[in-house]
């Protein structure tokens, strides 16, 4: 691995738990703004104590149409689709919850992270790439537990508390 430039630090690859501080991560920046991935959405729903803190500690929480047709297949897979279709609906009357759909504008961003990306060598699954497209389009953070978000250049991804709340 190359030595970091002056003042950056050292990014290990290993494993996510692994991961320092890089020029992309939030840690203590004060996020106002997330993009909740499928796998977070999952986390807030079964009570794990970091993401319902980070949901209700920031002023807005969205979700991509990618996300939500991820959600809702997982439901009609499931033995409690009308249950959790339910839950979804409360959980997007609350005022501080946005669906952001995808346009001619995220695919822009799409295509340039795909080609970023596929230069790199680096590509991520189809659906996280729109996921992380739409975070760029309309400057949110994504709070998400898959570490390949970090590949995408520009984009902010977290995973604890302390990554998205002062």
């Amino acid at each position: 691995m190359r030595s970091p430039e002056p003042g950056q630090r050292k990014r290990r690859r290993s494993s996510w738990n692994q991961l320092e501080i890089s020029k992309r991560w939030t840690r203590n920046s004060g996020v106002k703004r997330i993009l909740l991935d499928t796998n977070a959405y999952a986390a807030f729903k079964t009570g794990d104590q970091d993401a319902v803190e980070i949901i209700r500690g920031v002023e807005t929480v969205g979700i991509s149409t990618i996300v939500l047709g991820e959600l809702l297949g997982g439901f009609s897979a499931g033995q409690r689709e009308a249950e959790n279709r339910r839950q979804l609906t409360i959980f997007f009357e609350s005022p501080r919850v946005s669906v952001f759909a995808v346009d001619e504008t995220t695919a822009e961003f799409y295509a340039h992270a795909y080609i970023s990306l596929r230069r790199k060598g680096k590509p991520i699954p189809t659906n996280d790439l729109w996921v992380a497209a739409t975070a760029l389009q309309h400057g949110l953070a994504i709070f998400s537990y898959d570490k390949h978000f970090l590949e995408v250049e520009g984009v902010i991804v977290g995973r604890r508390p302390e990554d998205f709340l002062p």
